[in-house]
């Protein structure tokens, strides 16, 4: 019998993970996604009165963005814990240190998967049907893995070398949460020139939109497309050079 490749590892580890975390658990990872069903009706009816918007445009723009910011998110700290939780492994066995970043990547992304399940059921209660523009999902889902694939490599080697990096990143991303058009509308800002400018500069904010908009039907501007595979460039650019100079020191920092 031949030997699993290094990235069939990786994704049965994550699989493992997945199971050990729901081990003996009667809904297994589906307690996700009725916590995110119930946060996101939750918000919906609350910031659909603060914001005084019709529920049927708004609920389903707020699921969207919950689910693709829970994504983003969750990758974006569990990532920092990549090579951190996987030390035992990195000292005794001489295994590529990508099939970490694999394992924690697909890891969310059959998190995500199952919270997906929301979708539809919120789109069909409303009435909604996809468009053409759907079609516009598939390449905004590959640069959208792509961003959070650097981040979480580059924040691995990052936490592992100074482990004060999850908490200082948990920060961030909890400041990113309310400055990010999530619950809001990207278009409450457009007459303030200074809030415009400063969610153009937000990565974040492509990326989201790049997955979110398809889904409402809406084709993502070029800006968006444009600084999504922008910041994927820079990011990977960054990483494999960080990752050249410092691989060998991985196994000391962790």
């Amino acid at each position: 019998m031949g030997q699993p490749s290094h990235s069939n590892i990786a994704l049965t580890l994550a699989w493992q993970d997945i199971r050990q975390a729901y081990r003996r658990s009667a809904v297994g990872p589906f307690w996700l996604t009725i916590g995110m069903a119930l946060q996101i009706v939750t918000m919906g009816l609350v910031f659909g009165l603060i914001f005084k918007t019709e529920l049927t445009e708004y609920l389903p723009f707020l699921a969207t963005s919950i689910i693709f910011w829970g994504l983003i998110s969750t990758a974006i700290n569990d990532g920092c814990m990549t090579f951190i939780s996987s030390e035992a492994m990195i000292k005794q066995l001489e295994v590529p240190h990508y099939q970490y970043v694999v394992r924690t990547v697909w890891r969310n992304l059959v998190s995500a998967g199952h919270n997906l399940v929301i979708l539809p059921l919120v789109l069909l209660f409303f009435w909604r049907f996809p468009s053409w523009t759907l079609i516009g999902l598939i390449p905004g889902l590959v640069i959208l893995v792509l961003n959070i694939s650097w981040l979480v490599w580059l924040l691995g080697m990052m936490s592992a070398r100074f482990r004060d990096m999850p908490p200082i990143v948990s920060s961030v991303m909890t400041i990113a949460f309310y400055v990010t058009p999530v619950m809001w509308y990207p278009k409450l800002i457009e007459n303030n020139s200074l809030a415009h400018l400063l969610i153009g500069l937000n990565p974040l904010y492509h990326w989201l939109q790049i997955v979110r908009l398809p889904i409402m039907g809406q084709w993502p501007t070029w800006e968006n497309w444009g600084l999504g595979l922008l910041s994927a460039g820079i990011g990977w650019a960054v990483t494999l050079m960080a990752y050249k100079k410092y691989r060998n020191m991985i196994a000391y920092w962790v």
